[in-house]
């Protein structure tokens, strides 16, 4: 419709509310999935990155495409990261050994992270190797001394992914245009900034991306912001994010 949720981990919260079976945050370990998810999705990600485009993931990775579509990728990923110290390969190699350890010590005593059903943390750790294993096969020997890794990584696989549909960009701009957001949600205001709703704001990622979103401030609950916009192609969205990660501040006038 026209709500857009922006960051996975907010993306998710939203599809537990929808469809709360199979669970993606075990009730007892709510608290645990989301800390290692939230890990998995920084900290192993980038650092699962900086291994994967060394010299030779990357040959292998845009060795199908022109040179200046892998130039372009690179300078995409450089702007986006623009806020963050990035690691050599020499840094994230012994770095991505030690993590993949610690995964294999997790899933040698159970079939998933954090016990007999994926969960938040499984997806969001398996996103990042799964990248090493299918897209970067020359640098996938870093699984060699985890079979474990390997293993949990197989059941992972065998998951699926249910119901695809695709959709393209136009296509979701053309619903968003025939829909009106959704009614705010109903959680007390919480106002950590002294700013009043209606204010004009923008919000910008922590640590990668900098740029920033600008819109009405309609909400700010104990967990997200929402932001309302006016677009030329979608009309009035409400535009969702996170509070952990992002940054809120009151637009320059």
């Amino acid at each position: 419709g026209a709500d857009i949720y922006c960051d996975t981990s907010l993306i998710c919260e939203v599809l537990e509310h929808k469809q709360p079976e199979p669970v993606l945050y075990p009730p007892h370990l709510k608290g645990v999935s989301r800390v290692f998810a939230q890990w998995a999705d920084s900290t192993l990600f980038w650092t699962a990155m900086a291994y994967n485009m060394q010299p030779k993931g990357a040959a292998v990775l845009f060795a199908k495409l022109p040179p200046e579509a892998g130039a372009a990728f690179l300078e995409d990923r450089k702007a986006m990261s623009v806020n963050m110290t990035r690691l050599r390969t020499q840094d994230a190699a012994p770095a991505y050994r030690s993590y993949l350890r610690r995964i294999a010590h997790m899933v040698e005593e159970h079939d998933f992270l954090f016990g007999a059903e994926p969960c938040v943390a499984d997806f969001a750790a398996y996103h990042p190797l799964w990248f090493t294993r299918v897209c970067t096969p020359s640098v996938a020997d870093v699984f060699d001394h985890v079979p474990a890794v390997l293993e949990w990584m197989d059941r992972m696989a065998a998951l699926g992914h249910g119901r695809m549909e695709k959709f393209t960009a136009q296509d979701a701009i053309t619903v968003a245009a025939g829909a009106e957001p959704l009614p705010h949600m109903s959680e007390v205001f919480q106002d950590e900034h002294g700013i009043a709703l209606g204010s004009e704001v923008t919000v910008t990622p922590e640590s990668f991306g900098p740029e920033a979103t600008q819109g009405t401030l309609v909400a700010a609950t104990r967990t997200r912001y929402i932001l309302r916009r006016e677009d030329l192609r979608a009309g009035t969205v409400n535009v969702h994010f996170p509070r952990i990660g992002y940054v809120l501040k009151k637009a320059a006038p």
